[in-house]
C-alpha cells in the first residue's frame, strides 16, 4: 500500500526529531557510564540533564534489561519509587532485544499522567568498549518539541469514507421523506450560487434531510453561520452578506459553482432508498463533500466530480467489465449478466450487493443457481472495490 500524504508528513517530522534529540542524547549518554552503579550519584547526574537536553520533561536510565536504575527526574525534583521498575515491555523499549540500535524514538501516545501527547526517546549507553550498558530514556511533551514550517496538504484523490453499519444494514427499511429544502430547491441552489459567486462565502455545506446550510465567509473564516430553511427561503436573504469580489484564493472557476449545485440536486433526487443527504463544496481547496443515506462518505475534486457526469452514479455502457476466475462455471454466460448488472450505475449495483449480502435474491437472479449467484457477486463486488479505487461503494 502506497504511504499517504498525511504519513508521509508525520515520517518528515519524525526524521526532523530524530535528528534534533538523537545527537544531544547521544553526546550526554556518554556521561552516564561512571554512575550507573551509584543510583545517588546518577540521580545527580540526571538533575544536569535538563541543562543540555532541551525540551525534555522527564529522565530516567536503565539498565541493559530495561530496568530503571536511577529515580524518574523532572525539572522540580525526582521520583525515587520510578527504581526497579522494569521498562522492558514498554513499546518505546521495542528495540531491546536488537543490539545495533543505539537510538529509538517512540511513536506518539497520550501520556497517562498529564494525559497529553507525548513521545519517548531512548538513546543506548556504551561503555568503554561498546558494549550495551543500559539505556537513557527522555519523555517529550509533544506540543513543546520543533516542528517544521511545512504544514500538511490535504491530498487531491479521490476518498471514500464507510459510515455506520447500523445505518447501513437498515437501508432499505428507509425512504426519502420529502424536506422543506426539497420543495424549494431550484430557490436554495440559486441562493448559495449568489453567495459563493458574489457574496464572499468560500465553504458551503448543504444538508437536504434537515434543510439547512452552514456557510464559511471570507470575511470572518473562522466562524461558521448556520442558514435555517426560513432563511434560505427569504428572497433578501443575501442583502445580510456584503458584495465581495470572487475570492482569489478560489481555484474552482465560478461557471462551475452552479454545476456543481445542479449536481447536488441530481443526487439528491436520483433514487428513493440511497439519496444525498448533504453535499459541501469549497471554492480554496476544491473539495466536493457527498454524504449519502447509507452514511457513506465521497471527498473528490469537483473537476472530477463532474467529469464523471451523472451517468457515473445512475448507469452507464461504459462501466468497467468484471474479470472472470471461475474454471468451473459457465463464464461467458455469467460475465454477460456481470456485464448487463453492472452497467446499471452504481446505486443498482449497490442495491442488489447489498439484497445479496441479506440472502435476499434479486427478480433478476433468481434463474441462477447458488454458486452462479455467489460468483456474480464476488465479480461485481470485486468492480465496485477496484473501479476509480472504491469510489463507487456507497
Amino acid at each position: 500500500m502506497n504511504e499517504s500524504a498525511l504519513q508521509q508528513s508525520i515520517a518528515q517530522q519524525r526524521a526532523l526529531l530524530t535528528e534534533t534529540l538523537g545527537t544531544a542524547l547521544s553526546d550526554y549518554a556518554g556521561r552516564i557510564v561512571p554512575y550507573l552503579e551509584d543510583a545517588e550519584h546518577l540521580d545527580e547526574c540526571m538533575r544536569k540533564a535538563f541543562a543540555a537536553l532541551d525540551y525534555c520533561k522527564y529522565v530516567y536510565v536503565m539498565d541493559a534489561d530495561g530496568v530503571q536504575l536511577s529515580s524518574t527526574i523532572n525539572r522540580y525534583g525526582a521520583d525515587s519509587e520510578g527504581r526497579r521498575r522494569d521498562r522492558a515491555e514498554r513499546p518505546y523499549m521495542s528495540h531491546i532485544h536488537d543490539p545495533a540500535v543505539d537510538f529509538n524514538l517512540s511513536e506518539a501516545y497520550i501520556s497517562r499522567n498529564k494525559k497529553r501527547p507525548s513521545v519517548t526517546a531512548v538513546q543506548t549507553i556504551r561503555d568503554a568498549d561498546g558494549r550495551r550498558v543500559g539505556f537513557l530514556g527522555v519523555d517529550y511533551d509533544l506540543r513543546e518539541l520543533p516542528h517544521s514550517n511545512v504544514m500538511y496538504e490535504e491530498p487531491r484523490q479521490w476518498r471514500q469514507i464507510k459510515g455506520d453499519p447500523a445505518i447501513r444494514d437498515g437501508l432499505f427499511l428507509q425512504h426519502r421523506a420529502e424536506s422543506m429544502m426539497d420543495q424549494q430547491l431550484d430557490h436554495v441552489m440559486s441562493v448559495h450560487e449568489a453567495l459563493m459567486i458574489d457574496h464572499g462565502v468560500h465553504h458551503c455545506q448543504i444538508h437536504f434531510s434537515s434543510s439547512r446550510s452552514t456557510i464559511w465567509h471570507v470575511d470572518d473564516p473562522y466562524v461558521y453561520r448556520i442558514l435555517t430553511m426560513d432563511e434560505l427561503a427569504d428572497p433578501n436573504m443575501c442583502l445580510a452578506y456584503p458584495r465581495r469580489p470572487y475570492f482569489e484564493r478560489a481555484i474552482v472557476p465560478p461557471e462551475d459553482i452552479g454545476k456543481v449545485l445542479a449536481q447536488f440536486k441530481a443526487l439528491r433526487f436520483a433514487d428513493e432508498t440511497i439519496y444525498l443527504r448533504y453535499g459541501s463544496l469549497n471554492t480554496v481547496n476544491g473539495k466536493v463533500g457527498l454524504n449519502f443515506s447509507c452514511d457513506g462518505t465521497h471527498y473528490l475534486n469537483w473537476d472530477e466530480f463532474l467529469s464523471k457526469g451523472l451517468e457515473f452514479w445512475f448507469g452507464s455502457e461504459s462501466f468497467p467489465q468484471a474479470v472472470a476466475t471461475s474454471e468451473i462455471l459457465d463464464k461467458a454466460r455469467l460475465d454477460e449478466q456481470v456485464d448487463a448488472l453492472a452497467s446499471s450505475g452504481c446505486i443498482q449495483v449497490n442495491k442488489l450487493l447489498y439484497a445479496l449480502e441479506k440472502s435476499d435474491v434479486p427478480e433478476s437472479l433468481r434463474e441462477f443457481a447458488p454458486a452462479e449467484r455467489d460468483y456474480i457477486y464476488r465479480e461485481l463486488k470485486a468492480v465496485m472495490d477496484v473501479y476509480e479505487g472504491g469510489v463507487c461503494g456507497l
